[in-house]
């Protein structure tokens, strides 16, 4: 049976080597130092090992079942989601106003991390529901944040996203469910919704839908969309629940993976809706869950990634078969463990490269947030914007691709259920789907990221990559870092330079190539986050730090990430400048 292990270490080393968040001058980074995230994560870990991780496979091949009406989660999920609300596990980040603890974003993103790699299915009733209080939080009255935001924070009441309709899914100007105004202030929502996640469930005492509707007489298209709460169950002005709402669940979804969460299709019947923010602007508040959604998910993709690997890890050094070619490591048995193997090497490298530095990555991206939100930096809030389409596409896309690796290592036992390592493939796939497919991404990016204010926020990150190899380019001890890493940031520059000249005239040109952009930027992110843990080892070891083994580790695996993957950017900016045409060119009935 898999297990799984808190990588508490690694993500204190990024936390205070690399972002040295306790001096960030970031309002509540101040009482961050190392003993209070330790003391932090070292509980969030015993929750995820010992509460989450063991309910994982529980989850994976019991499934959720509708009887009668109602939604039953698997055996043990509801015992264990008391436990994380009566820990706190999911006030973290949320405002003290309403309940919260009011920690920094960075926080709840590294206890999200070991939640999301010990259970994904389970950690994502609390993590939506977050995203539907960070929506009532920014665009709701003071009436329903007072009603709805207490019961949220601690998830007594649980919350969800409603967009996709079985005829829709990105292009949402096209949605059907509608909202009639009725003479209270109020809406009657009927619809059909799908692929709405922990949709409907026996974890909580009532679920409040956010669902996207078009008013009749608005404006066509997505102009014409507006977003509302709709509660299963009625909320009195006491605040007690009352009548059952217009709201029930189709189905459940049989689904490739995240079984043990409610992927349900909601009907919607005349139900009660409110307004939430201003009418027909609903896509603006949808996009404040959105966002955050999407950082959440990459963290998804990444986590899935590092709990195959450590698996992977020990199967290799537990697995005999075959001899080391340059001579017997194991002369007592009768083969040598699997990690002798240069092949088996040159795996583990790729997915230990891509794990620590997509922690790091989303780490920092979680940093720019909160200096964004909490210090009102528009300019950071414009360069995580730019890389939230990064975080979410690439990191999803190579987590997956990792956890085939890592189930790879296994051979035929990886293929084979009893050893767990097919579920965390399964689970990781989903993440390049919702919230926003993973093309759409790409496009985004490159369609409108990359042009916002002028091209600012695309210039400051290259500011950053220069910065850094100019501070640098003295110091013979980073000459393996800041030489890749100024040749993958030229690559990067170049393909941008092919979209500005390409796109205008032929914009295939650049939307052909928007998907290896998203990687190649992905690539470049991640090394200018190996070239600052490789600064940051650099600087502990002449130090004299006591775990000189921990930090030379770190400088190891970050030559291999520069040697290794860092020069796939040379291949996605090959196939960016051989342009359109080669894509376009067979009509629809020549596929």
């Amino acid at each position: 049976m898999p297990s799984y292990t808190a990588p508490t270490k690694d993500q204190q080393f990024v936390l205070h080597d690399l972002l040295n968040i306790h001096d960030a001058k970031i309002s509540g980074y101040e009482d961050l130092d190392r003993d209070t995230t330790a003391a932090i994560l070292e509980e969030s870990a015993k929750i995820a090992e010992n509460v989450m991780a063991p309910l994982n496979v529980v989850g994976d091949q019991q499934g959720c079942k509708l009887e009668n009406g109602i939604v039953r989660t698997p055996t043990g999920f509801k015992a264990a989601f008391d436990e994380v609300r009566a820990g706190g596990w999911t006030a973290l980040d949320c405002d003290p106003e309403y309940g919260g603890q009011g920690l920094p974003y960075i926080v709840a993103t590294a206890v999200g991390e070991q939640f999301s790699a010990a259970n994904i299915a389970f950690n994502m009733y609390a993590g939506l529901t977050h995203g539907a209080y960070s929506a009532i939080h920014a665009h709701g009255t003071d009436a329903q944040k007072a009603t709805y935001l207490p019961k949220m924070v601690n998830c007594d009441w649980t919350g969800t996203m409603n967009l996709t309709e079985p005829h829709c899914g990105t292009d949402l100007g096209l949605m059907r469910t509608k909202a009639v105004p009725q003479d209270d202030g109020t809406y009657q929502i009927s619809g059909q919704k799908i692929f709405i996640s922990a949709g409907d469930h026996d974890l909580s005492d009532n679920v409040i839908h956010l669902v996207l509707a078009k008013i009749p007489g608005g404006p066509e298209g997505i102009k014409g969309v507006s977003l509302f709460i709709v509660p299963k169950y009625i909320v009195n002005e006491d605040g007690s629940l009352g009548d059952r709402n217009g709201v029930s669940v189709g189905k459940i979804e049989k689904k490739m993976g995240i079984n043990g969460n409610a992927t349900c299709v909601l009907d919607y019947d005349e139900a009660t809706g409110y307004l939430l923010g201003d009418m027909h602007k609903g896509m603006r508040a949808m996009f404040t869950m959105m966002n955050e959604a999407r950082l959440g998910v990459g963290l998804q993709g990444f986590a899935q990634a590092e709990v195959a690997y450590q698996n992977a890890v020990d199967y290799a050094k537990d697995r005999l078969q075959g001899r080391d070619v340059t001579g017997v490591k194991n002369p007592e048995g009768p083969a040598d463990p699997l990690i002798v193997h240069p092949d088996i090497r040159r795996n583990l490298m790729d997915q230990k490269s891509f794990i620590e530095g997509g922690r790091a990555f989303i780490y920092w991206g979680a940093f720019m947030l909160d200096m964004a939100h909490r210090n009102d930096d528009k300019a950071t809030e414009g360069l995580v914007s730019l890389l939230t389409p990064v975080i979410k596409g690439y990191l999803t896309d190579k987590g997956f691709d990792y956890a085939i690796a890592a189930q790879q290592v296994y051979g035929g036992h990886g293929y084979i259920e009893e050893w767990g390592m097919s579920q965390y493939a399964r689970d990781a796939r989903i993440t390049m789907i919702y919230e926003g497919a993973n093309g759409v991404q790409a496009l985004d990016l490159v369609g409108r990221k990359l042009a916002t204010d002028g091209g600012k926020h695309v210039m400051a990150f290259f500011d950053l990559v220069k910065t850094f190899c100019k501070e640098n380019a003295d110091d013979d001890a980073m000459t393996d870092f800041t030489g890749p890493l100024k040749e993958a940031s030229k690559d990067l520059q170049a393909a941008g330079m092919y979209f500005m000249q390409n796109g205008m005239k032929n914009p295939n040109n650049a939307l052909s190539g928007s998907y290896d952009f998203m990687h190649m930027f992905g690539l470049v992110c991640l090394g200018l986050m190996w070239g600052r843990m490789a600064k940051a080892a650099t600087e502990k070891l002449a130090e004299g730090a006591e775990d000189a083994a921990f930090y030379e580790t770190k400088l190891a695996t970050a030559r291999y990430y520069m040697a290794r993957q860092l020069p796939m950017t040379v291949t996605h900016l090959r196939r960016i400048e051989s342009g359109g045409d080669t894509v376009m060119a067979l009509d629809a009935e020549q596929f």
